[in-house]
């Protein structure tokens, strides 16, 4: 498979923390659209178009899908058809910590459960280590200290290069943070749910991870599509909100929410962007921000979301338009 030559020399690479590890501005998550539900083609060539314009970092879990694991499967696939020459120049990356199989033992954080879910993510992948390992969520039954040990067991075990944990909050996370160092394998990368919508990182946790020299992956950038242009005249038929399943419902929908919608979309205009570049660009705008983790239904929109990169500088009226607006709610 014959990739682009030029596909590192237009694209942002941020170093994860205080490690060796570069990771480009913008990120793939492969949280939908690549299960068994989902068009081989299309996710075939939204991965192709990825690497082609320096995405390095493909992230994944053990349950994505859907059904669960099916994501994994499914790349897995292509890196070995398409990707095989290329693996040292990826990242990639995995979870564990929702339910993942029927019994005491497929969920949240034990040591058995992480190690034998890593054992099935990488028999899926068809790969002997990933570069990535998290923990999906704390488990507020099993002490931190088993989830921590088990972490740091994997990475002596040569089944992933790094370990980060994610959905933490500020308290745990520096007690993970400190527990990983003390063990000797310390926390690269720590993945928050983050976006204008979703600002609970900013009250200490990004702080903590640039203290303690730990990378920031952001995750639902765009709140489950409410930063685009999908939302701007309320509640389309084919959109998520409007299915009765699924994170987003209608009751986050409000006349207020569109209303603010529709502000920010008229100041990315002004910017030049549309209203998911700009809400990408907004986090990129901090230095903290290692990388974004973007979703993406088909190569087109990758590309769209790439251009948020054209322009990452924010003045400070902008921001302070962008702080009236999300106040009003």
């Amino acid at each position: 498979m014959k990739f682009s030559e030029q596909r590192y020399s237009n694209m942002q690479y941020r170093r994860c923390g205080e490690s060796g590890v570069l990771l480009p501005a913008i990120s793939l998550g492969l949280w939908h659209n690549f299960g068994d539900v989902d068009d081989v083609k299309v996710y075939r060539k939204t991965l192709h178009t990825a690497f082609d314009n320096g995405i390095t970092h493909f992230d994944l879990a053990n349950n994505y899908g859907p059904p669960p694991g099916s994501a994994e499967v499914n790349f897995g696939k292509i890196l070995h058809t398409d990707f095989k020459a290329h693996r040292d120049e990826l990242i990639i990356s995995t979870k564990a910590g929702y339910t993942m199989w029927p019994g005491p033992y497929g969920d949240w954080g034990s040591k058995k459960y992480l190690v034998s879910s890593l054992d099935q993510s990488l028999k899926r992948m068809k790969l002997d280590y990933v570069d990535i390992f998290y923990h999906h969520r704390p488990d507020p039954n099993t002490p931190l200290e088993e989830t921590m040990t088990a972490l740091d067991l994997i990475v002596r075990q040569g089944k992933a290069l790094y370990v980060g944990i994610s959905n933490y909050r500020a308290p745990e996370a520096k007690k993970a943070i400190a527990m990983l160092r003390k063990l000797g394998t310390p926390c690269l990368i720590h993945q928050p749910k983050y976006s204008m919508f979703e600002r609970w990182v900013e009250g200490g946790l990004l702080d903590l991870l640039e203290r303690k020299g730990v990378g920031c992956i952001p995750f639902s950038p765009l709140a489950q599509g409410l930063l685009t242009s999908k939302y701007l005249k309320g509640i389309p038929k084919n959109s998520r909100a409007f299915k009765a399943h699924g994170f987003l419902q209608k009751e986050a929908i409000t006349k207020e929410r569109v209303q603010q919608i529709q502000q920010l979309n008229e100041l990315a205009k002004q910017r030049g962007q549309t209203l998911a570049q700009m809400a990408l660009a907004w986090l990129l705008r901090d230095e903290r921000i290692t990388s974004v983790l973007v979703g993406a239904s088909s190569a087109t929109q990758l590309l769209d979301s790439l251009k948020c990169l054209n322009n990452i500088k924010f003045d400070q009226v902008e921001l302070d338009a962008i702080e009236m607006i999300l106040k009003e709610s």
